[in-house]
């Protein structure tokens, strides 16, 4: 199975335009940058999936490119956590394709407002998922979501209360052989299918719970905006699975390199998610290991 970081940060991304936070001023500065949350995942290296689609969303990885017929492409589809914005609005960037499959739970395929928008430019097909049900991709991949809450979208607060299931926001278990990948971006409480994976990316938003207030004001706590800070979550590792971190808030320290926080998540045996590059899991577990270009020191290191 591989797996393409497109992106991997937070609504927003690294620097939000319109922050001025420490952490935006510092990236600004260095000249450093990343894109919203994105990920492409394959089990054949010939047919990918999105898994979410962020406002910012390129496909210019080499594995995504197009060919060899004039519009054939390797993309089969978008699978979302979601529906939000930050995990959704890339969707307008895909209409130019000649068909397009969306995959999601009941709640967020009735919601994402770029579905209606995208019928009117190509041929979308909404493919709903099920928590705890798998469903068959191409190339080999099997996706079973699991549920990790029922916090809608700003958007959607006032739909019918009949539409309040517990599936509005879930994570991805995805096989390919004996293979397992587990994709939890947004993470409001620990979750079980977290400890049983060859890898794990989830959500790395806030390190502290109190970080937006010490940051930029804003009077609410990462547990109130729906995700477990990191350094709640880094206890919680289990042993012989291998995790990174996404969806990095612009205030996040761990966006550093050479931050105190990048170094205590490191102590714990889990890492930040290496933004453009892919990742390759070519073992079973209990001896899975992963090859990827560590984007600190600029060498080639097996994890």
């Amino acid at each position: 199975m591989k797996i393409r970081v497109l992106g991997t940060a937070a609504g927003g991304g690294l620097p939000q335009w319109n922050c001025a936070c420490p952490g935006c001023r510092t990236a600004r500065a260095d000249g450093r940058s990343l894109r919203q949350d994105t990920l492409a995942v394959s089990g054949d290296g010939h047919s990918w999936y999105l898994l979410n689609a962020a406002p910012d969303l390129h496909l210019d990885a080499p594995e995504l490119r197009p060919g060899p017929g004039l519009r054939e492409t390797p993309l089969r589809g978008v699978i979302l956590t979601s529906a939000e914005l930050d995990h959704t609005t890339g969707l307008i960037g895909l209409r130019e394709a000649m068909s397009l499959t969306v995959l999601a739970t009941a709640p967020v395929l009735a919601t994402v407002p770029a579905l209606p928008l995208l019928d009117h430019y190509t041929a979308v097909t909404r493919r709903q998922l099920t928590c705890g049900v798998p469903a068959a991709l191409d190339g080999g991949l099997t996706v079973t979501p699991f549920p990790l809450g029922a916090k809608r979208p700003r958007y959607a607060a006032s739909q019918a209360e009949s539409q309040s299931a517990n599936d509005w926001v879930v994570g991805l278990r995805l096989t390919s052989g004996r293979s397992t990948f587990v994709y939890a971006p947004c993470l409001p409480a620990w979750s079980a299918e977290l400890a049983d994976a060859d890898l794990v990316l989830l959500d790395g938003t806030f390190f502290t719970d109190d970080e937006m207030l010490r940051s930029t004001g804003v009077r609410r706590t990462a547990r109130q905006m729906g995700h477990l800070p990191i350094e709640e979550s880094l206890p919680l590792l289990a042993p012989g699975v291998r995790y990174l971190y996404t969806h990095l808030n612009n205030t996040n320290p761990v966006t550093r390199a050479d931050s105190a926080e990048r170094a205590i998540v490191r102590q714990h045996g889990a890492d930040i998610a290496p933004e453009g590059e892919t990742l390759t899991v070519k073992s079973e577990r209990p001896t899975a290991a992963l090859s990827v270009r560590d984007p600190c020191p600029q060498n080639l290191v097996d994890l």
